[in-house]
């Protein structure tokens, strides 16, 4: 799906209806995040049906260090030499050398991630094939065409990224729209109040669309969408 010319999301139902992201500026390829599948195929199929190589492939950014947006980051790196980057405070996790921040193991909505996703990072279980983090983001970074929002409360280091020229917001998991349309994933959240604050962020961005972490692309009425999830505030709950 095409949120914007030169901006594409790639997904399917692995990884609770994970997506990425495949950016084109000019003739090189960026990559946000790389789905849950260790071989990276979708990627690959896209980049081919796209008519181009491999090899322009020149960066892969991740959001965060969550196994659903990790899995195809090892092969894609081997093949494509691409450069890896993500926030400073992800880097390690990415790199294989210390686990995820544990979830609670109580249920918590949306019940449909339970298993295995909650259970699984609760108990530190499941991990990616690692990868080594090339270079760091910060906050109002540029890559790819897009600027970087350091967007904490899922993850402390979460990043999200913005299209200034088309008004794509790419918001990572600080919004999903499976299983249910929320703030991100609660039982995920680690920090309720950083998580309210992006949100409140990406929504004076007055996006066009929005390209979420889980499930299907807003395409329509995107701006007003993700304002509802700041007049809900009250009713998102999350740790932290």
């Amino acid at each position: 799906m095409e949120l914007a010319p030169g901006i594409r999301a790639i997904g399917g139902k692995a990884g609770g209806r994970v997506h990425a992201f495949l950016i084109g500026d000019g003739a090189d390829l960026t990559l946000i995040d790389t789905l849950y599948e260790t071989d990276g195929r979708l990627v690959f199929q896209e980049i081919r049906r796209l008519g181009r190589s491999i090899s322009d492939l020149k960066r892969i950014v991740l959001t965060h260090g969550h196994r659903s947006h990790l899995g195809g980051l090892a092969e894609l790196k081997r093949q494509s030499g691409a450069t890896v980057y993500s926030h400073e405070w992800e880097a390690d996790i990415i790199a294989g050398e210390r686990k995820a921040q544990a979830v609670t193991i109580l249920p918590r909505r949306p019940l449909r991630t339970y298993f295995p996703f909650q259970v699984g990072l609760a108990l530190g279980l499941g991990g990616h094939p690692p990868c080594p983090v090339d270079e760091t983001l910060a906050d109002d970074d540029e890559i790819g065409g897009l600027r970087v929002l350091h967007t904490p409360g899922h993850t402390p280091g979460h990043l999200a990224f913005f299209s200034e020229e088309s008004g794509v917001l790419l918001s990572g998991d600080s919004i999903a729209t499976w299983p249910t349309f929320d703030a991100g994933w609660a039982a995920f959240n680690l920090n309720r109040r950083e998580q309210r604050a992006s949100i409140r962020r990406m929504a004076a961005l007055e996006p066009k669309a929005v390209g979420v972490g889980h499930g299907s692309p807003i395409a329509q009425d995107a701006a007003d969408r993700v304002h509802s999830l700041v007049e809900a505030e009250p009713a998102v709950t999350s740790r932290g």
